[in-house]
């Protein structure tokens, strides 16, 4: 008897248990709807300003420079490739991007950093610089747009930053984006047939 008797105290302090963490596990807060009758499962909003997983998996295209268009020379009229005439040089040196995909775009928040040397001919003021940001997929373009980048010429070597945070594209299926910063005078002329 004391066998069975023992056995059914446990069975008690077992089922007492169970009652106990029952009514605990309503009472704490969102226990409410534990067994989800009669209401409707609300999918958990992310907190405004916190990173995603999706965030850290996604994929976000490097920028690169291309190297035939890290540095712009300007020369006074006339004085094209003369070192005398060199107004001032600007180069790219540091690119970095930024994110975030909504409604199947991806959009890229660029930024561009580089620096700008006076030269000899130069008169110090307001220039401007023509650099592009661009996006492809093989040979398609994606994205391309010129900023005419306007920075102050001293007497030394600035440094500027350009962002452009409107860089929208189509999330790709594969990882195949390429994303370009660089200086671009324009479009380069056609050679002619001989």
């Amino acid at each position: 008897m004391t066998r069975r008797s023992n056995f059914g105290r446990f069975l008690t302090a077992f089922a007492v248990a169970g009652f106990i963490l029952g009514v605990a596990g309503c009472q704490s807060g969102g226990g409410a709807n534990i067994l989800k009758l009669g209401a409707k499962e609300k999918k958990a909003e992310p907190e405004p300003g916190k990173i995603l997983a999706s965030d850290l998996l996604g994929y976000c295209p490097k920028v690169s420079i291309r190297e035939d268009t890290g540095f712009f020379n300007k020369y006074a009229k006339g004085g094209e490739d003369d070192p005398a005439q060199l107004i001032y040089q600007g180069s790219l040196t540091d690119v970095t991007r930024d994110c975030t995909r909504s409604g199947g775009i991806l959009t890229m928040n660029i930024g561009v950093a580089g620096r700008v040397v006076p030269g000899p001919a130069s008169t110090g003021g307001t220039i401007t610089m023509p650099i592009r940001i661009a996006v492809t997929r093989g040979d398609e373009v994606l994205y391309s747009q010129l900023h005419n980048y306007q920075t102050a010429l001293g007497a030394n070597a600035t440094q500027f930053v350009l962002n452009d945070p409107n860089v929208q594209v189509p999330i790709p299926a594969e990882r195949s984006l390429q994303v370009f910063a660089g200086f671009d005078e324009g479009p380069t002329k056609k050679k002619t047939a001989e």
